[in-house]
C-alpha cells in the first residue's frame, strides 16, 4: 500500500515539473509619446486607406478618423502644425484642435498615430505663403505660390509619436 501511494505521489509530482510545449505569444509594446487627447495605436488605418478616404471627400465634408504615416514636416517655429506622408506623393495639412498642443519642432521623419477630423480644403495664397514661411521655405519659393491649392486636412484632438 505503502509503495501504491509513494508511486502515485511520484508520478504526481514529476507530471507537474513537465515542461510545457506551449509557444507563448511575446507582445512588443511600442512606446509612444503623447499630445492632445489620450488615444491608442489600435484600428488606425493606413496611410493608403486614409489616402482613399480623402479621395471621397468633397468640400465641406468632413470625418472622424485615426491613421499611421510618417511626420514630413513640421512648423519650425512652434511645432504648431505638420505635414504627414500619403500614398502617391499626397500629403495631409495637420492644425491641433483649439490650438491647445504642439509637437516637437524636431519631429519630422518620426512615425506618429493621429486621431481628428478629416476634410478638404481650398488653402489661399496667403496662407500657403505664410505656412511656407513657417517650414523655412526660400524666399524664392515663397514668391512662386501664385495660386490657391486645394488640400487634404485634419484637425488633430490626438497624437502619438514613437519613441526611439
Amino acid at each position: 500500500m505503502k509503495k501504491s501511494i509513494l508511486i502515485a505521489c511520484s508520478i504526481l509530482v514529476l507530471s507537474s515539473c513537465k515542461k510545457e510545449d506551449k509557444v507563448q505569444e511575446i507582445k512588443t509594446e511600442i512606446a509612444y509619446a503623447t499630445f492632445g487627447d489620450s488615444i491608442s495605436d489600435e484600428n488606425a488605418l493606413s496611410k493608403e486607406e486614409m489616402l482613399a478616404k480623402f479621395d471621397k471627400l468633397s468640400q465641406g465634408d468632413t470625418i472622424d478618423v485615426k491613421f499611421k504615416s510618417k511626420i514630413k514636416e513640421v512648423c519650425k517655429q512652434k511645432g504648431c502644425w505638420m505635414n504627414l506622408d500619403l500614398s502617391n506623393d499626397k500629403e495631409v495639412f495637420v492644425k491641433f484642435k483649439d490650438y491647445a498642443f504642439f509637437v516637437p519642432t524636431d519631429a519630422a521623419n518620426e512615425e506618429v498615430v493621429i486621431s481628428g477630423k478629416a476634410y478638404v480644403s481650398v488653402e489661399s495664397v496667403a496662407d500657403l505663403k505664410h505656412y511656407a514661411k513657417d517650414g523655412g521655405k526660400s524666399q524664392a519659393a515663397i514668391d512662386s505660390i501664385v495660386t490657391p491649392k486645394t488640400k487634404y486636412s485634419l484637425m488633430a484632438n490626438g497624437i502619438l509619436i514613437k519613441k526611439m
